[in-house]
């Protein structure tokens, strides 16, 4: 019902003069212009090209950030002289404005992919790591000494106990890691980009296509619902327990 108001009201303030539509295009406008783009294109480039290669970049610099932060946020969590090495680097780096080392990266790597893909792992690396790494240090200590008592070795307290124990934080990590490098990466796209969701909103913007942008914005908002409804229909399948009684 909340987004049955929110289109209602948005098509009485186009319909009845309460706003430009230069400013804010009719919802009737944003779907012909949505169904105009998916047929012919935008800026000599098809719809999907530019959707799938946003989808692209963040898809391969998250799956980076994942298989390389949780077992390094694991491991700071658990062994002191890991954290040591490798924590006050990401605390370092992690409340910078990923744009503001981003003119470096391009400087070192070139306005191509491979730029765009460190920045956005850099992005999503850090929730990862910081919750994997708080995670641990939340764990009952009775349950590690129960385990070691009944002759757990200390790959199978880290396995068997550490890991699933910290399961809900990680995913927590996660949803917040996939929503900073969606941010981050249509903040790239409008700065370095011949293609893409974000360039494509900032290129239309300069030329007062506010129904372009529409379609742009909207797209990004559905595109990241449902990312994070994913990951919550995994963490329901993969931490089943969560609350729920012992």
């Amino acid at each position: 019902m909340t987004w049955v108001v929110i289109l209602v009201l948005w098509l009485c303030a186009t319909e009845f003069g309460w706003v430009s539509s230069r400013l804010v295009p009719s919802p009737i406008q944003v779907i012909k212009t949505f169904v105009t783009i998916v047929s012919s294109g935008y800026n000599g480039i098809s719809f999907w090209q530019h959707f799938g290669i946003s989808l692209f970049r963040l898809v391969v610099a998250t799956s980076l950030a994942i298989v390389t932060a949780i077992p390094l946020g694991l491991l700071s969590g658990y062994l002191p002289r890991v954290r040591a090495v490798i924590d006050s680097i990401v605390q370092f780096y992690r409340p910078l404005p990923p744009l503001a080392y981003y003119t470096l990266l391009i400087l070192w790597l070139g306005i191509d992919e491979s730029s765009k893909i460190l920045l956005l792992y850099l992005a999503a690396f850090a929730p990862i790591y910081v919750a994997c790494a708080s995670s641990v240090g939340k764990i009952p200590e009775n349950y590690l000494l129960n385990a070691q008592s009944l002759g757990a070795s200390s790959k199978d307290v880290f396995f068997k106990v550490v890991l699933p124990s910290c399961l809900p934080e990680i995913f927590t990590g996660l949803r917040t890691a996939v929503g900073v490098a969606y941010t981050t990466l249509v903040s790239a796209e409008m700065i370095a980009a011949t293609s893409g969701i974000g360039w494509m909103v900032i290129d239309a913007s300069r030329y007062l296509k506010s129904d372009v942008m529409f379609v742009g914005i909207i797209m990004m908002g559905i595109t990241g619902v449902l990312l994070d409804v994913g990951l919550r229909r995994l963490e329901k399948k993969f931490v089943f327990w969560k609350g729920k009684d012992a």
